[in-house]
């Protein structure tokens, strides 16, 4: 055993170490490398004990003359006088349910168990219990500033064939920082930050820390009404944040918002443009900023560069109270091969698939999760349901998830292995999905969970029940790029392109779309939105108008990157704050009011959200008119009133234009992207009254002059 101890591959020390009773006496043992000499605080005795070894000290009791209660008083080499309790006389923080749901996959708060958690009455000593899944590893020890970072003092205990290692270690706090040093097979020894932490410190540095949570949440009334938010006929309005980047500090070296300066500043920016929700770009911790998030090294922990996980349920708690919900970019796709982080974590590929071909992205160079380890899945889905629980976030959006789908992703003939059935299909992956989804709706029903897929896979946003993905909504990639390939063109060649605009209707109620304009459109030297628009500025202000203007008439939910309802010309640059001050400009500071404007009738007119996926809310007028660029259509909702929309999508105006109308009655301009409240040169129309002249398959039809790149919304009052 001493040998074991040596070597740190003792898989039980508690089995030796702290207080055992052994042919009529009590030994209590303790292993302190570091110490040259320790004694027994008992009552007000001091008992020096005998070192056995270089490290192992013990004291013998008569039975009857033992204590149930001592402490260690510890003089190390240096000088230094310690006084700790035994880590070794306690019992397992782990009960055998806990250890069976792990063992079956299926626990679903495994965050509650795992990781280091500070427990105030732990067999009546305060403390923190830690918990690592490491099968392959010979033996873990506890590091942290308590021990000096010595990977001698605190090896832990073996939970059988769990895989999971534990120790109880009385007297630490919430603040300790920490990691586990694994010793493997063959002499090998590494240091790893803890999977399942809530907290790191700020990156480069990648120590975990023993995190506490006294936050008290004032948004009942926000989630209580959280099921209805999944409705498809309730407006999805959301405004995309890279926080990091979103509004800095130059006068404090430019620094970022802390999570607690955001979440008002932020609230009142969205609350003011009239978005439901923020998406935010991943803030799980991750190593490297240049990745925005996405290659994630803390699956449990907001990142530390903006503040405390308590900071950041101040910032979800704000944002429910003003009425906006909290979607987070979430990655189960794959993560970076950082040495402190998952990667080969107990010396195997634990969390990672073992076969290259299907455990490292070619493209990313990130290692891709065995989700045929039921493990691996508990650990992604207890992730998910932790956001849930604890930080209470309203939603997913599941990044690059058609990677996830396809053996074949980004891979050559030859690089790939298929299935069991000999196709390209990921069917562990595919399974993992439908249990993420399942889970959560049975738990949290109501939770948006969307899925970022640019494929024809069907049913992505279906139940699991008829054979779906079971993801609440589906990002609509080939909406999104068919739309910008169409807008950047110039009015003279858009005749030529007319169906990009067009085709999107042909798949659009296949899923339950979320329309796009997202951070990966402005980046990678694709220019800004309104860098992108053709023509001299004026014509790229009305093309942007008529762009977000036909967005939120279009069937599917809204989705606007940051800096888009301003108009940002510069290309997105992670480490700048957006260029706040144009809004001091023609156009950029009148655009915010028609963002205003689009979502506010996107709220409250039935016709713009109600039956976004449903084809029989809506139906073309004018689909074919390519030689003059214009394009009409109506919507309508279960309740209230139809609403037209028109869309002349060049520089030319046109007078006495007619399209059809489904019905009679006077029609009023409820919006016009050429109002001069916008930034437009004011060319509208005055109410009129359809006239039962037959025209576009319609029962009546109206005479318009319509503005130039210019789009109208008509209703009747």
């Amino acid at each position: 055993m001493l040998e074991s101890l040596c070597r740190l591959r003792h898989a039980n020390p508690h089995s030796f170490l702290g207080r055992h009773a052994e042919l009529g006496k009590v030994w209590i043992r303790a292993w302190r490398p570091d110490a040259r000499a320790m004694g027994l605080l008992v009552d007000s005795q001091h008992l020096p004990m005998h070192a056995v070894a270089h490290g192992l000290f013990e004291y013998c009791f008569s039975e009857d003359a033992a204590p149930h209660n001592y402490r260690f008083h510890i003089s190390l080499h240096h000088g230094q006088e310690l006084v700790v309790e035994d880590a070794y006389r306690f019992l397992p923080s782990w009960g055998n349910v806990d250890l069976h749901l792990f063992g079956e996959g299926s626990h679903q708060q495994l965050w509650k168990k795992m990781g280091a958690h500070f427990l105030q009455d732990f067999f009546g000593t305060s403390g923190v219990a830690f918990s690592v899944w490491a099968p392959n590893a010979e033996g873990v020890s506890v590091i942290g500033d308590f021990n000096g970072w010595d990977i001698r003092i605190h090896p832990m205990r073996s939970m059988g064939i769990s895989g999971i290692w534990e120790l109880f270690i009385p007297g630490i706090a919430p603040g300790t920082k920490y990691k586990f040093q694994l010793h493997l097979p063959g002499g090998a020894t590494h240091s790893k930050a803890d999977p399942f932490a809530f907290q790191f410190e700020l990156p480069p540095k990648t120590a975990s820390i023993v995190s506490q949570s006294h936050h008290v949440w004032n948004d009942a009334a926000w989630r209580n009404a959280l099921p209805q938010q999944i409705r498809s006929d309730k407006p999805l309005s959301v405004y995309e944040v890279h926080l990091a980047s979103w509004r800095k500090i130059p006068e404090e070296g430019n620094r970022s918002l802390t999570f607690k300066e955001a979440a008002h500043a932020l609230a009142e920016h969205v609350k003011g443009l009239g978005f439901t929700h923020v998406e935010l770009m991943p803030i799980t911790e991750y190593p490297f900023s240049g990745s925005w998030g996405y290659q994630v090294s803390g699956y449990f922990a907001p990142t530390s560069r903006f503040g405390s996980p308590d900071d950041f349920r101040f910032f979800v708690d704000t944002l429910h109270q003003q009425g906006i919900g909290v979607i987070i970019d979430w990655v189960p796709a794959h993560f970076p091969r950082d040495q402190f982080a998952l990667a080969y974590f107990d010396g195997t590929a634990l969390y990672e698939h073992a076969d290259p071909r299907r455990g490292l992205h070619p493209d990313w160079g990130t290692a891709i999760f065995n989700y045929g380890r039921h493990e691996v899945r508990n650990f992604l889905i207890s992730s998910a349901l932790h956001w849930i629980e604890e930080f209470h976030i309203d939603g997913f959006r599941v990044d690059a998830v058609a990677s996830m789908l396809y053996l074949d992703y980004s891979r050559k003939l030859g690089e790939w292995s298929p299935n069991a059935y000999g196709g390209r299909e990921n069917l562990e992956a595919i399974d993992f999905l439908k249990e993420l989804n399942e889970t959560i709706q049975t738990r949290h029903p109501g939770t948006l969970v969307m899925a970022e897929e640019s494929t024809a896979w069907p049913q992505v946003s279906r139940p699991t029940s008829v054979g779906g993905l079971g993801f609440s909504h589906k990002w609509n990639m080939g909406w999104m790029h068919d739309t910008l390939k169409f807008f950047q063109k110039k009015p003279v060649h858009r005749s030529y392109h007319h169906n990009e605009l067009t085709f999107g209707l042909l798949y659009a109620f296949s899923e339950n779309f979320v329309l796009p304009l997202s951070h990966d459109e402005v980046v990678h030297g694709k220019g800004s939105l309104i860098s992108r628009m053709p023509g001299d500025l004026w014509q790229q202000f009305a093309n942007l108008r008529s762009l977000y203007a036909w967005m939120w008439a279009h069937p599917g939910k809204k989705l606007l990157f940051m800096g888009g309802e301003f108009g940002q010309f510069a290309e997105w640059n992670h480490e700048e704050s957006l260029d706040w001050h144009l809004l001091s400009y023609y156009g950029h500071k009148e655009l915010p009011t028609l963002i205003q404007e689009l979502n506010r009738l996107y709220r409250e007119e039935p016709a713009l959200h109600q039956r976004d996926f449903r084809s029989d809310g809506f139906c073309w007028l004018q689909a074919d008119a390519a030689d003059v660029n214009v394009y009409s259509f109506f919507r309508r909702g279960d309740i209230g009133r139809e609403m037209i929309c028109v869309a002349n999508l060049s520089p030319v105006i046109r007078e006495n234009y007619r399209i059809g109308s489904p019905t009679l009655g006077r029609f009023y301009e409820i919006l016009n992207t050429d109002s001069t409240l916008f930034g437009g040169s004011g060319i509208s129309n005055p109410p009129q009254d359809a006239v039962p002249t037959p025209w576009d398959g319609q029962m009546a039809s109206l005479s318009l002059t319509l503005p130039p790149l210019g789009v109208l919304y008509l209703a009747r009052h």
